[in-house]
């Protein structure tokens, strides 16, 4: 799960990915509004966290403009303010949930899950395809032969393609979607993913496998 998180705090900001990131989340960090704007405009992602307080465009702002462009990410607002107000101002401009400053982590961690949960039209927490299950609560891939408990970035990619089978995924749109704009990662280090992946697939005997479209990219298909 990928999200963004726009906060002014430089130290908050570092010590809040430092923990979403150790709880399986991508995260990127901006740390003014106009370039949570530009993020969110070009990106995917599946949350978003919004201080209100920013500089060049306040959070309220952003969330006004992503609203009108027609953009639906869930978004949590931050904010010292604790006045009812200001939380019904904030929930009428488009917010999914709101939280006040300071916070604990574990109140963020939680509210994240409920957002993404109740965003999601996924009902199990597996996901299917040939005699393979990919668990996205254990991380864990599985055929009647065995399983294999998955990193973080391979089970990002698995989920991609066992979500849309036969669909192809560029080297490029991994590396924007899980690595992130600002990684110096190249697409060498996709390949090395794909590689423990289908090695992780033949070992549990799985029916599926990882077919490699020369130039264009990489899906999941029926053996």
């Amino acid at each position: 799960m990928r999200i963004l998180y726009a906060e002014d705090e430089i130290s908050l900001s570092r010590a809040v990915c430092a923990v979403l990131k150790k709880n399986n989340y991508e995260v990127d960090p901006v740390y003014n509004g106009k370039d949570a704007l530009d993020y969110l405009s070009v990106g995917e992602y599946d949350g978003t966290i919004l201080d209100i307080m920013m500089p060049e465009m306040d959070g309220i702002t952003v969330l006004k403009e992503l609203r009108a462009m027609g953009n639906t990410t869930p978004v949590i607002m931050l904010t010292a303010k604790t006045e009812t107000d200001d939380k019904v101002y904030g929930l009428d401009s488009g917010a999914n949930d709101y939280l006040a400053k300071p916070f604990e982590m574990k109140e963020l961690l939680a509210r994240i899950r409920a957002l993404l949960r109740t965003n999601s039209i996924q009902t199990s927490s597996k996901l299917k395809y040939g005699n393979t299950e990919l668990d996205q609560k254990t991380f864990e891939l599985s055929s009647p032969s065995g399983c294999h408990k998955l990193s973080n970035k391979e089970y990002q990619m698995m989920e991609m393609m066992i979500s849309s089978p036969r669909q192809i995924f560029s080297a490029d749109y991994f590396l924007e979607k899980i690595w992130g704009y600002e990684s110096d990662a190249d697409v060498n280090v996709v390949w090395v993913y794909i590689s423990n992946l289908r090695k992780k697939l033949s070992s549990i005997e799985s029916d599926i496998m990882i077919k490699v479209t020369r130039n264009v990219g990489y899906s999941l298909e029926k053996e």
